[in-house]
């Protein structure tokens, strides 16, 4: 196929499988494929999401009810049925045909995310330590933020509700960090609460 062909196409893959392959029975294999993979990420994407609460509670970033876990289980139920929750309301208010998006969103927010984390990785430079450590080249960094930053921006034709919809789940976050410096006052990384800890290793 070529390249003209696959880049207009919505299903590259399906294409070129069909054309590589055409016995294969792809109207049984790739439903279930497909389902897999989505299942996969989206399960990994819960656990990473619901650890990340788990551990800005403990920093007293968000809400100390965000940290609680189940003591037979060792899991954050609190925080996991928050994403859960998260999750189905933006399943339900976008249409089946925006769900697309949803990924187009997810892949925006880790590049803003990889962004700032190359950033800071410059930031401890300035302080002078004993003990050996490892540090990388400053060239690394300083690319990798480059890099992600371009890969945020609207020149790379983005869709604007994946924007939209970021900036509604940036939004809850600080509504969520303004009540708990409200109620609990600024956050101190060197006094986090001592919540419990979870089965899996971050």
């Amino acid at each position: 196929m070529s390249p003209e062909d696959l880049g207009a196409s919505d299903t590259p893959l399906l294409d070129v499988v069909t054309v590589g392959a055409p016995d294969l029975p792809l109207d049984d294999i790739f439903p279930f494929i497909a389902m897999f993979a989505v299942a996969n990420s989206a399960l990994i994407n819960m656990l990473m999401a619901s650890r990340l609460l788990y551990g800005m509670a403990n920093e007293r970033v968000l809400p100390s009810p965000l940290g609680r876990v189940d003591e037979r289980r060792r899991v954050p139920y609190v925080a996991i049925g928050f994403t859960t929750l998260i999750a189905v309301g933006l399943i339900a208010v976008i249409s089946d045909d925006a769900l697309p998006t949803l990924g187009g969103t997810t892949a925006l927010l880790l590049l803003a995310v990889f962004t700032v984390v190359n950033i800071a990785c410059l930031v401890p430079r300035r302080e002078d330590v004993e003990h050996q450590h490892f540090r990388a080249p400053t060239v690394v960094p300083v690319i990798g933020a480059i890099t992600c930053a371009f890969l945020v921006g609207p020149w790379t034709d983005r869709d604007t509700e994946q924007y939209v919809i970021a900036g509604v789940l940036l939004a809850i976050g600080l509504v969520l960090w303004g009540i708990t410096r409200a109620v609990s006052g600024p956050c101190d990384p060197q006094d986090p609460l001592d919540l419990p800890h979870t089965g899996v290793v971050s």
